[in-house]
């Protein structure tokens, strides 16, 4: 009995886990640039002393979905998404270097340049600042260029560069903060290639309707385990009661 009890058990934690990953993921099908988290159950043989008759259920996650998302157009003169392949270069919490396919972007107070979720988006020399300008324009390529307080239409002026790269996506990582590395806290070299589309944001590639689908079978998978460990509980009192018969 208490070998069906350890399976139904271990197997229900792990699909609490898988549960609670399905629904991040359901939580940002609306936030912009969002990657899809991918998570699998796997069969872990326990080891130890005795005969390996354990076999635990782990719930692994297996990487990072990097399909790009719809390409919705805004119309906002800082808004952005990345054309084909490609990332935008960000500074995380901790000062390193990340990328990220969310083009929200927007102007602090101080004319740091961030995004949505306040990172400050990289140039050629760190964090982007913009002067205070009546206009902003952002090229294909990630050029920022402004136009000066009382000045003419015509005299846009070149403030820098966003960095765009692209690097091997097997070599990328996805953090807690939502942001994706190289291994080993590598930098990626800038890409002359990748391009930017003006006046629109990609969504997240989540698929609503299949996360609500694996949702559903995912509830149900637990309590079919939990249903086993009642069943296996029935079985010990059973068993108890003819043990006190004889």
């Amino acid at each position: 009995m208490d070998h069906m009890l350890y399976v139904a058990m271990s197997g229900a934690k792990q699909t609490m886990l898988a549960q609670a990953a399905n629904a991040h993921n359901l939580a940002n099908v609306s936030t912009t640039g969002f990657k899809e988290d991918l998570l699998a159950l796997q069969s872990w043989q326990i080891g130890g002393q005795g005969y390996p008759s354990r076999v635990n259920a782990v719930a692994g996650q297996t990487g990072t979905n990097l399909s790009p998302g719809t390409i919705m157009t805004t119309g906002g003169e800082l808004d952005v998404a990345v054309s084909g392949e490609g990332w935008i270069a960000v500074q995380a919490a901790d000062g390193s270097e990340a990328y990220t396919r969310a083009g929200d972007l927007r102007i602090t107070e101080t004319g740091t340049l961030i995004n949505g979720a306040g990172h400050p988006v990289l140039g050629n020399g760190g964090p982007i600042a913009i002067p205070p300008a009546e206009k902003v324009e952002i090229g294909n390529d990630g050029t920022i260029s402004v136009r000066p307080l009382g000045q003419a239409p015509s005299a846009l002026v070149i403030v820098d560069r966003i960095k765009l790269v692209n690097p091997d996506p097997d070599q990328l990582t996805k953090g807690e903060d939502g942001l994706l590395r190289l291994e080993e806290g590598e930098i990626a070299a800038p890409n002359a290639s990748a391009r930017l589309i003006s006046g629109s944001l990609e969504t997240s590639n989540v698929n609503a309707i299949d996360a609500m689908v694996n949702m559903i079978a995912l509830s149900r998978q637990f309590e079919s385990q939990v249903k086993l460990m009642k069943v296996a509980e029935e079985n010990d009192s059973v068993s108890a009661r003819l043990m006190a018969i004889s």
